[in-house]
């Protein structure tokens, strides 16, 4: 590829396709309880999260790859949210939306998950209750930055369940030669 001065410009392939992906989320909005009201603002002109190339929500989770979920979950709820995730196509990642999602917060009791990080990778945590757009958006750039920063595309894969696996020595051997 050249440059405008005549010169090149070089990268790697992990480079691009980190740099694609982070700019490209499809957020899947699992609103539960009152952050949900947070999350539509964010989504709304208001913060203009266009700009971060992530302003189309997905409702089908094989069309997204981040999962926002916002609010408490309840027991029966978390085989819910758990298949949802377990739909979603991997690279994917979570965002734990509020002081409910992330620990359980006010509600200590025998019915909520207190934190979905018990069923779920979470990748960002959001404190509050409920937690201003101006977080989640935060968190959205977070979530960005740790996906520019992965290593290599050729050297991780990802199970069904969305766990990162690491190759054994002998397929990394096959994958360089």
């Amino acid at each position: 590829m050249f440059s405008e001065e005549g010169g090149f410009l070089t990268t790697s392939v992990d480079a691009v396709v980190n740099w694609a992906r982070s700019n490209s989320l499809m957020p899947m909005p699992m609103g539960l309880a009152c952050c949900a009201i947070e999350m539509m603002g964010f989504a709304g002109p208001k913060y203009d999260v266009a700009r971060f190339g992530s302003e189309a929500m997905r409702f089908s989770p094989r069309q997204a790859d981040l999962m926002i979920v916002a609010g408490w979950c309840s027991h029966k709820m978390a085989h819910t949210v758990r298949r949802i995730w377990d739909q979603m196509a991997g690279p994917k990642w979570c965002i734990a939306q509020g002081a409910c999602a992330s620990t359980g917060g006010m509600h200590r009791c025998y019915g909520v998950v207190q934190g979905i990080d018990n069923f779920l990778p979470v990748d960002v945590y959001i404190p509050g209750c409920p937690p201003r757009p101006e977080a989640v958006l935060h968190a959205l750039m977070d979530i960005q930055e740790k996906i520019r920063a992965e290593q290599s595309v050729a050297n991780e894969a990802h199970d069904l369940s969305g766990l990162v696996v690491k190759p054994t020595d002998e397929e990394r051997r096959l994958i360089a030669a």
